[in-house]
């Protein structure tokens, strides 16, 4: 017997009719995207390793331990499984030359990998949705950003998501920082957990975001970041919040908010929740104005958020918001092999007034039992079935067969003539 192959630890089958969700949360993404004048940029899932150590940082923990990297066998390059894309519109942006006529806003919708112990909500092949305005430097489109978020949020009818924010300042001004962190993290050396340790010269700024109990007290008397920020950077934040409050955004200043990629400055912040155990970031982003400079292009300002689509649908699971998608409108119910002509004729119209109906097949000596299709109709989901039996197709009719409740006044079970679809197909439709 040849072996059972199954999928990579980590990697998961997206199958109906869960995959209907993630239609219907992309449809809702895509809406939202074209509402505030957002483009589809598609990049490649492979890209040059060195594009993420650049623009990531060498020290990160994606880089060093969590990126699926390798050499391509024809030709020696050194190539890597995308585990975040920002990285990879800005490459795209310098390579094409986007920003050529003006600031671009885009959007992407994809798989990124990681190699990381598969939990809830994270998987080591995930799935991403990011908004990018590249080459707009003032904080107008931070918060038109985050408005964006807020709005998806309601659009989805979840509820407790809290936006937290805080400033990152400018290379210069966390160097001062960096500084100061590291000397009282060393005065404190005995404190330190192993990861901290390790962090402590090279991505001491990530020590602030321990989850070590233990550390807790210690880190929040480390020397705060805002402490350091010179008054450009401020008033960038202060105008941010001003813009916030007037859209009556409520958000928290977390000093100890850091990203885990080294191209981040300024604006920075992450939409989190409590319902989702230990990981509460539903999405993320802020301000990336050096990366462009780090991929080899023009110095441009950037700003973007990413959001978990796992993490999304498992919030909307966990607040009852997903219901099942209506998948087909109609199931047609073909009692003998002499209707089937009549029936698919029929059913290609309707298809064509944009009905989702769908057939009952696959009987290699004849068409299968009443009581057989209509047990597989009523399985399929779909609202009607149309059975063609033979004393309605001799009246030049369908019975059209409700499944699913019927509204008050409404028939059970009624005839329609084949040869007027286009007037009576409407009823039809699903919402």
């Amino acid at each position: 017997m040849v072996e059972k192959l199954n999928a990579v630890k980590g990697m998961n089958d997206i199958a109906p009719p869960v995959s209907a969700h993630w239609e219907w949360l992309e449809e809702r993404l895509r809406v939202l995207m074209r509402r505030y004048g957002y483009r589809n940029l598609r990049t490649p899932i492979v890209e040059p390793t060195a594009l993420f150590v650049r623009g990531l940082g060498e020290v990160t923990d994606i880089v060093e331990k969590e990126m699926y990297s390798f050499e391509d066998r024809l030709n020696g390059e050194q190539l890597t499984l995308r585990p975040e894309n920002t990285a990879g519109v800005v490459r795209a942006a310098v390579e094409h030359s986007m920003l050529y006529d003006g600031g671009k806003r885009l959007y992407y919708m994809g798989p990124m990998f990681r190699h990381e112990r598969p939990q809830r909500g994270r998987y080591r092949q995930f799935h991403q949705f990011g908004a990018e305005a590249l080459g707009f430097a003032g904080p107008d489109v931070d918060a038109e950003l985050i408005v964006m978020a807020c709005d998806l949020w309601a659009e989805l009818g979840l509820e407790g998501i809290e936006l937290e924010i805080n400033s990152l300042g400018q290379p210069e001004e966390r160097q001062a920082h960096r500084k100061a962190l590291i000397a009282y993290l060393e005065a404190h050396a005995d404190q330190l957990d192993d990861d901290a340790r390790r962090r402590l010269h090279s991505n001491p700024l990530r020590i602030l975001d321990t989850k070590n109990p233990s550390m807790q007290a210690m880190v929040n008397g480390a020397p705060r970041l805002m402490d350091h920020l010179g008054m450009e950077s401020l008033d960038h934040f202060n105008r941010l919040r001003a813009l916030l409050d007037a859209q009556g955004i409520g958000y928290r200043i977390n000093p100890r908010l850091v990203r885990g990629m080294d191209y981040y400055n300024l604006s920075v912040f992450e939409f989190v929740t409590t319902q989702l155990g230990s990981q509460g970031t539903v999405c993320a982003g802020g301000r990336y104005d050096g990366l462009f400079e780090q991929v080899g292009g023009k110095a441009a300002p950037a700003v973007g958020w990413a959001l978990g689509m796992e993490r999304i649908l498992e919030l909307l699971k966990e607040q009852g918001r997903l219901t099942e998608p209506w998948v087909v409108d109609v199931y047609a119910v073909v009692p003998t092999l002499a209707a089937l002509p009549v029936a698919m004729k029929l059913l290609r119209q309707l298809r064509h007034l944009g009905v989702n109906a769908t057939m009952h097949a696959g009987g290699v000596d004849g068409v299968g039992s009443m009581k057989s299709q209509f047990k597989k109709a009523d399985s399929s989901g779909a609202r009607f079935a149309l059975v063609f039996g033979e004393q309605e197709l001799g009246l030049g009719m369908v019975a059209v067969k409700a499944l699913r409740v019927v509204q008050e006044g409404e028939q059970s079970q009624r005839l329609f003539p084949l040869d007027q679809a286009h007037e009576w197909a409407q009823s039809l439709r699903g919402a």
